[in-house]
């Protein structure tokens, strides 16, 4: 039997790219998308390139947490372990502050609390040997996390799309590290990655500073594919099978600060979102 691998955002660009490395692979894939009518396209591509059929579309919606459930008592109720689990899926808000029907930020929700659920309600299925890697940003750097205005506002006081995104990603971050930890008796590692700046939708020329974004980090701006690398990297390199709880960019581990990996926003925030899943759990 194929081993499955499970990749959000897979009708992306660099979800895409990482579902296709996976299947070459020889894995069974199963495409976790929104954008159904994008993903079948994405699919033909796949299957096409990896010589693999084994691709499947499932749909979901990051931002409703009834989709995610719905989601995961799918995969729950198949005989399959998981091997692979990839927290692909992102989005930068290109307007103004969008509330979810849960209640959360919209960024907020896509980014961090819809994988957050998605991984905790897949763990049963995850085999020992198994890898979960979450698509990271260095703009964690500029996160803040304030309780509960990062839940369900994204950020507290003015609202700019930058703010809820890097609380995201530092959010995903901290998770990462928590769960590292905890999965690591059963031999499941968790890390995350950092794609660099990548040409994909979330870069959207239409604001005041993405003229300067243009100019100035052009030469330096990655492809989907380069922007996948990392994470394809941590999924199925045999070098990094024993490594867990890290922080990768260009496939290497960029060292954290003592400040994220002995913070006691790492237990608080685990906390907090238990509280905001509960439901669904």
């Amino acid at each position: 039997m194929k081993k499955l691998a499970i990749i959000t955002g897979a009708d992306g660009c660099m979800g895409s790219e990482i579902a296709m490395a996976v299947a070459k692979e020889g894995y069974r894939v199963i495409m976790a998308c929104k954008n159904i009518e994008r993903a079948q396209e994405k699919r033909l591509w796949i299957t096409s390139e990896s010589g693999n059929d084994d691709v499947e579309i499932m749909p979901i919606n990051l931002a409703s947490l009834k989709t995610v459930k719905a989601f995961a008592d799918e995969i729950m109720k198949r005989e399959e372990p998981i091997a692979l689990l990839m927290n692909n899926a992102g989005m930068l808000e290109q307007e103004g502050r969008t509330i979810t029907e849960d209640g959360l930020e919209r960024t907020v929700s896509v980014n961090y609390v819809g994988h957050y659920l998605l991984t905790r309600l897949l763990l049963p299925k995850m085999e020992r040997g198994g890898r979960i890697v979450s698509m990271t940003s260095l703009t964690y750097k500029w996160g803040l996390l304030k309780f509960p205005s990062f839940f369900e506002t994204g950020c507290r006081g003015f609202f700019w799309r930058i703010f809820p995104y890097c609380n995201s990603k530092l959010a995903i971050t901290l998770f990462t590290l928590k769960l590292a930890r905890e999965l690591k008796e059963r031999g499941i590692t968790v890390n995350c990655a950092d794609p660099g700046i990548v040409a994909t939708d979330i870069i959207y020329f239409k604001m005041w500073f993405d003229p300067i974004t243009r100019h100035v980090f052009a030469p330096i701006i990655r492809t989907p594919r380069q922007g996948a690398a990392t994470a394809v990297w941590l999924l199925l390199s045999p070098d990094v099978a024993q490594q867990t709880g890290t922080f990768c960019l260009s496939c290497h581990v960029k060292k954290l600060k003592r400040k994220y990996t002995e913070s006691p926003l790492i237990e608080e925030l685990w906390q907090r979102t238990e509280d905001v899943v509960r439901k669904w759990l």
